[in-house]
């Protein structure tokens, strides 16, 4: 029920859809007695998205996000496992083309590679289902699965959990499939911007994990006064910002996640 409430929520919350449902509103309301109020939901619909595209609005609520779990430092110890969050996969077009087809959350996939060339002896698993809502034929694992064959990562050793419909099923689904030993040292590869979630709900499940960021979308630090060139790239990065506090709240309210805003 969770999965279900929290995807339908996010559909109509997602604050793009949130601005234009409001103008939708408002121009049917203004062929009716209630004008006024319709011309004032127009209006600020077309200021609210103004403000999401060309304000520093995006970047004041993904930079805390990004900076949260820095790297590891570059002399840390090996770790004896590595876990790869789903997330990466365009899974309409990986099945509807036959053919592995990454997202903008790539480099959850791709620096693996590295990671696995540098620490032959950790293990490796990657975790993720389907997001979709419907029952789909095909999942993340098994496109990422075909591509780290293709790339040459994937020896038959590495393990791939393909139950998971989120990051809280992503971690309890995880952990029973390998059993992390007390002294473990694991990695959580990652987007940067979905750190602080995924390790507070790990931490929660008793998975005790070291964060590995990757998928940056911000440099780091706020720049109030650059307008951005391009109203999409903030509307996207604003959606996936608010998408994470939203999800931070929602998971601390239910009791995934150990604490509001975990902390390193």
């Amino acid at each position: 029920m969770f999965f279900i409430v929290s995807k339908v929520f996010e559909f109509f919350a997602t604050p793009t859809h949130l601005g234009l449902f409001i103008g939708v509103v408002g121009a049917a309301l203004s062929f009716t007695r209630h004008r006024r109020t319709g011309c004032a939901l127009s209006g600020g619909a077309i200021l609210l998205l103004l403000l999401m595209g060309f304000s520093p609005l995006a970047g004041l609520l993904a930079v805390p996000l990004e900076t949260r779990f820095p790297p590891p430092p570059e002399d840390a110890p090996a770790p004896d496992g590595i876990v790869v969050l789903g997330g990466s996969v365009d899974e309409s077009l990986s099945g509807a083309l036959n053919r592995v087809t990454l997202s903008e959350a790539a480099e959850r996939v791709t620096a693996p590679i590295a990671l696995k060339r540098q620490y032959p002896a950790a293990r490796l698993v990657f975790t993720g289902g389907t997001s979709a809502l419907r029952e789909s034929p095909y999942t993340e694992a098994e496109t990422v699965r075909k591509f780290w064959r293709e790339v040459g990562l994937d020896q038959g050793d590495v393990v791939y959990e393909e139950k998971s419909r989120n990051t809280f099923e992503n971690a309890v689904f995880t952990r029973d499939v390998i059993h992390p030993k007390p002294g473990e040292r694991w990695l959580l590869v990652t987007s940067a911007m979905h750190m602080p979630r995924s390790i507070g709900i790990f931490r929660k499940a008793g998975f005790a994990v070291v964060a590995y960021p990757v998928d940056y979308r911000t440099t780091g630090s706020l720049q109030l006064l650059t307008v951005p060139r391009h109203a999409s790239h903030s509307l996207s990065l604003l959606e996936f910002a608010t998408h994470e506090w939203v999800g931070l709240l929602a998971y601390w309210l239910t009791g995934k996640t150990d604490a509001l805003f975990p902390a390193p």
